[in-house]
C-alpha cells in the first residue's frame, strides 16, 4: 500500500473546447466548481492476464463521487504534460503499475455530483492490460478489485449507482460500437 499524495487542487489541467482543441488553463478546483469547465481528461481501463477488468472504489477523501466504484484509473493531463506522460505517471501514482495502452475513443461528458461540484471532460478512453502486482495508493483508492465482463454487466444492471457516471457511460460505449477491440482484452493473455 502506498500514501503519496499525487494531486492537487491547485494543478494546472488543459481546458479544451469541443474539438479537444486546447484553449488555455485552470486550476483542478476551478475545473470542477458548480457546473465545472470543459477541461482534457482520461479514463483507464486496464485487464489482468485472465481478461479481467481491474475496478477501483474511490478513497472516500475525494470531492466528487467518494467511494464509488470505477474504472481502473481516471485523471487529468497537466498542462504541458502529453496524454502519454500523463497516463504514465497516473497508473504509477494510483496503481504502481505499468501497462502498454491503446487509445480507443473519446468523448465529451457532464455530470452534476451535488450543488458544490461537477465533472465537464473531454475523456480519451484507453484499453490496456498488466501482470504486474497493484499497489494502490491509499490517498486516491479505498479498494481494488477484478471482475469478468459477464460480472461487470451484472453489478451494473442489479445496482448501478455505486458506479461513477463516466464510468458507466464508457463501459456501455466499449460493449457496444467497441467490441471487436474489448473483446481482445476480455480473452486471457497468450
Amino acid at each position: 500500500m502506498m500514501h503519496r499524495i499525487v494531486s492537487s487542487e491547485r494543478e494546472q489541467l488543459i481546458l479544451v473546447d469541443v474539438n479537444d482543441r486546447e484553449i488555455g488553463s485552470l486550476d483542478k478546483a476551478a475545473c470542477h466548481d458548480d457546473a465545472g469547465v470543459l477541461h482534457r481528461a482520461f479514463s483507464l481501463f486496464i485487464f489482468d492476464a485472465r481478461g479481467e477488468l481491474l475496478l477501483q472504489q474511490r478513497s472516500a477523501a475525494k470531492r466528487l463521487w467518494p467511494l464509488y466504484w470505477s474504472n481502473s484509473c481516471c485523471s487529468h493531463p497537466r498542462l504541458g504534460e502529453t496524454m502519454d506522460e500523463a497516463t504514465a505517471r497516473r497508473l504509477d501514482d494510483e496503481l504502481h503499475i505499468a501497462a502498454e495502452l491503446e487509445f480507443v475513443y473519446k468523448f465529451a461528458y457532464e455530470a452534476r455530483f451535488d450543488a458544490g461540484g461537477s465533472e465537464n471532460e473531454l475523456c480519451w478512453v484507453y484499453l490496456g492490460r498488466t501482470r504486474d502486482t497493484i499497489m494502490a495508493n491509499q490517498n486516491e483508492i479505498a479498494a481494488t478489485r477484478t471482475l469478468s465482463a459477464a460480472a461487470l454487466d451484472e453489478e451494473l444492471s442489479r445496482d448501478p449507482d455505486q458506479f461513477t457516471p463516466w464510468f458507466r457511460m464508457e463501459w456501455q460505449h466499449l460493449r457496444g460500437k467497441h467490441m471487436d477491440t474489448l473483446r481482445r482484452y476480455l480473452a486471457p493473455a497468450p
